[in-house]
């Protein structure tokens, strides 16, 4: 089992940005395909972005694609995810999580950090 801490979340004004980190323990970092999710006030869990074990590959949803980048330190056990021109809608608990697979079907990351929040005032 991996442990995961994600950190970085806080309140920005629209057109700002933000960088997530999360931190991870227990499991050789490498082996993980690593992932972000968020979740709205209200709505279910979305897929965000995902990157490959050695940060060749990446996938974006269509709602981030552009403005947020996901990256990978496999030397320091961490992952981030790069905001720049926040939105309102962007306004979410933020999630990292980890799979063996390159997926962005949420069934398949099986650990889970507690989330940090962003908030994106208009």
């Amino acid at each position: 089992q991996v442990q995961l801490v994600e950190s970085g979340g806080g309140l920005v004004q629209a057109g700002g940005s933000l960088r997530l980190s999360c931190a991870a323990s227990g499991r050789t970092f490498s082996n993980l395909v690593m992932g972000w999710f968020r979740q709205a006030p209200g709505k279910e869990r979305e897929f965000v972005a995902t990157i490959r074990r050695i940060g060749d590959l990446t996938l974006y949803s269509d709602s981030v694609r552009g403005r947020f980048t996901i990256s990978r330190d496999n030397a320091k056990n961490t992952l981030y995810l790069q905001m720049n021109s926040l939105k309102p809608d962007d306004t979410a608990v933020y999630y990292c999580a980890a799979s063996d697979r390159f997926t962005t079907v949420q069934a398949m990351y099986r650990s889970w950090g507690q989330g940090t929040q962003v908030t994106v005032s208009s």
